[in-house]
């Protein structure tokens, strides 16, 4: 079984978290959600929405069903989903409660730094999203090719206190997935250690799946 974050860091960062976390993270959330392209009508699921910072930015039109773990941040998504198609609900992004291929887009941002188990919130994530579908993601990750460090294992095993993983690996993460595309790789904050990627969902044959 999967284990749960510990809330009650959600529970202190909530009412703190956009007054940080906004200046910082707001370019790159942008250019993330843009790379989706969403049209009106699509519908995009955002596992582990936070506060809501995303919300403002998702294109007039597209029907948006998000979710968090904690509901402390739910309830600061509450107002920025106001006037907007927004479905907010209470969820972990390791176990969804929604049939095969039910979006056309999934936008994960600094989610799998943070749940404990960052494949299986990505295998969810893919197991949703329609064949032919896309996938951004914005979060931090260990330079691929570069071994763990004693320092960078003491530093990492620090800050997961704080919430979060940095010596995750995309590629741990994203490779063995059947039709699985990864578009773009471009380096973000912190010369490159946060990322911003677009992956798309092929279309199988039957053979393949």
């Amino acid at each position: 079984m999967t284990s749960l974050p510990n809330l009650s860091i959600y529970h202190f960062y909530a009412p703190i978290y956009d007054r940080f976390f906004r200046p910082l993270t707001l370019g790159p959330r942008r250019d993330t959600i843009r790379l989706l392209e969403l049209q009106p009508g699509e519908q995009v699921l955002i596992p582990g929405v936070g506060t809501g910072l995303d919300l403002p930015m998702i294109p007039t039109g597209v029907r948006v069903t998000a979710g968090d773990i904690s509901p402390e941040m739910l309830k600061q998504a509450q107002e920025k989903a106001k006037g907007r198609l927004v479905e907010l609900k209470h969820m972990d992004a390791q176990h969804l409660e929604f049939e095969d291929e039910s979006f056309n887009a999934v936008l994960f941002t600094l989610v799998l730094s943070v749940v404990p188990d960052a494949r299986a919130a990505f295998g969810e994530a893919w197991r949703v999203l329609r064949p032919g579908g896309r996938m951004a993601i914005f979060d931090k990750f260990m330079p691929e090719g570069r071994s763990l460090t004693p320092f960078r294992r003491m530093l990492g095993q620090v800050i997961r206190y704080f919430g979060t993983d940095p010596n995750r690996c995309l590629s741990e993460i994203v490779t063995g997935w059947a039709g699985l595309k990864v578009l773009k790789n471009n380096p973000s904050l912190l010369s490159g250690q946060y990322r911003i990627v677009l992956i798309e969902k092929g279309i199988l044959s039957g053979v393949e799946k």
